[in-house]
């Protein structure tokens, strides 16, 4: 009897222990919910090593005078080391759907606890949201 409840104890660590895993990003810097974030977050984490080493202090957007949107975020390093990542913007339509305008990603290098400021701009006037993404560098 001891035989068994030991086997079904085994048995279900294991399979408690497979549950744990997380799957692949995006995450936010506050969540790790990973539904739909790049459809509804303004800043989004696309892996767990950048969910550790990254977060946002401060997004800034405004219009310029030809109605194009200007968007600046403070990336924040919260490592004692210096880490490189990549980011990017998505331009959006007020119901957030992309207008099409994508910037490149662009490879930030950030020091030891040190927080710096990137700015995009979209391509045309249709953007009226965004969503920045964060990536660890390729």
């Amino acid at each position: 009897m001891k035989k068994i409840s030991l086997f079904l104890s085994a048995i279900t660590l294991t399979l408690f222990a497979g549950c744990v895993s997380e799957p692949p990003g995006p995450f936010t810097a506050q969540d790790t919910t990973k539904y739909t974030l790049e459809n509804t977050e303004a800043f989004v984490l696309m892996d767990k090593q950048v969910q550790y080493s990254v977060t946002s202090t401060g997004i800034q957007y405004r219009n310029l005078p030809d109605g194009r949107l200007e968007i600046t975020a403070n990336i924040k390093n919260r490592e004692n080391r210096r880490i490189q990542v990549q980011v990017n913007c998505v331009f959006k339509h007020e119901d957030g759907t992309t207008t099409g305008d994508e910037t490149p990603w662009q490879t930030l290098i950030l020091g030891e606890n040190t927080t710096e400021a990137v700015t995009f701009t979209s391509m045309n006037d249709l953007a009226r949201k965004y969503t920045i993404r964060v990536r660890q560098a390729r």
